[in-house]
């Protein structure tokens, strides 16, 4: 596992049903609300909790190791990033399912029942996802995704739609066995979008994604990366989070999508960011949306066309569903316009 400390847990159990894996990088604040609504859980599922910490600044391995012996810890001596400490805990992991749980994450007190019941249920074995609600206000953010013709996610809040494009790695369950046939987060992608890529391979080989019926999660959106939701009425967002999502979006759309569509949609796509980018840039008259955000995703399109290509061949020759069947969960109003007419042009910070 390389530079890794493992704490191990008291009374670790010998065959949990459900290993409940929690990410974190200077979480001290947040896991008490996290690890709490895992231990007050209902039922009597056998899991283990493991916590990848990624080389926090705080105080989080100290506290964990003081206050909650009953949870794997997997220290890193270094800052390895979201996907190779999801990697790690799943590797570690000895349950039937995983969860992937955000240390800014609380689960309902029915939520791991829910989630096992649906996964018991589905045929063929799948990625679920619980409804999120936003954690000041309690109010609905998303049952899943949908996606627009370019991948971004739109929220799905219908309630007698059960099937969707995505389900966003804040709390992410599946069995384990699916997570190493999918081949787990991919991490040339660091971080954003590696949850949309794993629901976008299962859905290529016409496995479901879908969203529980009941139960939820409370999230603080936008915690670890800043943005990510709309204050006070305005959508802000960070130059980091905007350059990650463009680039690693652009990637799931050039390997994911069936048939010889992708390419005049990557084309359309390319346009598109070119005019997005020149107007966001002139608007808020800032060069630095350009070459932090835009430039570097079209100089990612230009130097890794090939390895795009050889991964598109390789997920492509496993897909299994129908052209059709892939596409039914996209919606062709594409998001940033919507958001657009909604809340204006963002902020970036």
């Amino acid at each position: 596992m390389g530079l890794v400390e493992r704490y191990h847990a008291l009374n670790r159990p010998e065959r949990p049903v459900c290993s409940i894996c929690i990410a974190n990088y200077n979480g001290a604040g947040l896991l008490d609300d996290c690890l709490g609504s895992v231990l007050a859980q209902q039922g009597d599922a056998v899991t283990e909790i493991i916590v990848h910490d990624d080389a926090s600044t705080d105080d989080s391995v100290a506290l964990l190791r003081a206050k909650y012996p009953q949870v794997e810890v997997l220290a890193s001596a270094e800052n390895a990033g979201f996907c190779i400490g999801n990697n790690r805990m799943v590797a570690h992991a000895r349950g039937e399912f995983v969860l992937l749980l955000n240390n800014d994450a609380a689960l309902h007190p029915d939520a791991l029942l829910t989630l096992l019941g649906a996964a018991r249920a589905q045929s063929p074995a799948g990625i679920l996802t619980l409804p999120q609600y936003d954690w000041e206000t309690g109010v609905l953010v998303d049952r899943g995704c949908l996606l627009d013709p370019f991948y971004n996610p739109v929220p799905n809040i219908d309630p007698e739609r059960h099937n969707v494009a995505m389900v966003i790695g804040a709390c992410l369950f599946l069995p384990r066995a699916l997570w190493g046939h999918l081949g787990g987060f991919p991490e040339w992608m660091g971080s954003i979008g590696e949850d949309m890529y794993l629901c976008c391979l299962a859905r290529l080989q016409d496995l479901p994604v879908g969203v529980a019926k009941s139960s939820g999660y409370r999230h603080r959106q936008g915690s670890s990366f800043g943005g990510n939701r709309a204050d006070a009425g305005r959508l802000q967002s960070t130059f980091r989070r905007r350059r990650l999502s463009e680039r690693n979006k652009t990637a799931v759309m050039v390997v994911c999508t069936p048939t010889m569509l992708v390419w005049p949609l990557l084309a359309a796509h390319v346009v598109e960011l070119a005019i997005e980018g020149s107007a966001l840039t002139l608007l808020r008259r800032d060069h630095r949306i350009w070459r932090q955000i835009y430039a570097p995703t079209f100089g990612y399109i230009a130097s890794d066309i090939d390895k795009l290509r050889m991964r598109r061949d390789q997920v492509q020759s496993a897909r299994r569903a129908r052209f059709i069947s892939y596409m039914r969960c996209i919606v062709l109003l594409p998001r940033k316009l919507s958001m657009l007419f909604r809340y204006g042009v963002p902020t970036l910070k």
